[in-house]
């Protein structure tokens, strides 16, 4: 669900604020992951098995996946294909 749709951010408790600086994956136990987690958690659920959220867990590896997810989120705006939603108000 994209953040944008009226009602979302509610939904699921996520300030508009947290909602607009990074993607969030929630889990049916209620587990929250924000921004390289997140992405990891799609992966995750997309490939059916946890490995790329435990590989994200190892030291280094999150340190190292949330500095270049930081770096596309906040040049996200000048990468090809961007849209009106990927601008930086």
């Amino acid at each position: 669900m994209a953040w944008q749709e009226t009602g979302a951010l509610d939904l699921f408790g996520i300030s508009a604020e947290d909602g607009a600086a990074a993607a969030w994956a929630l889990e049916q136990d209620g587990t929250r992951h924000r921004g390289a987690g997140a992405v990891n958690a799609a992966l995750s659920a997309a490939l059916g098995t946890r490995i790329p959220l435990r590989v994200y867990s190892l030291w280094g590896v999150r340190w190292l996946q949330d500095r270049a997810y930081q770096w596309v989120a906040d040049n996200r705006h000048r990468m090809p294909g961007g849209s009106r939603t990927c601008t930086l108000d």
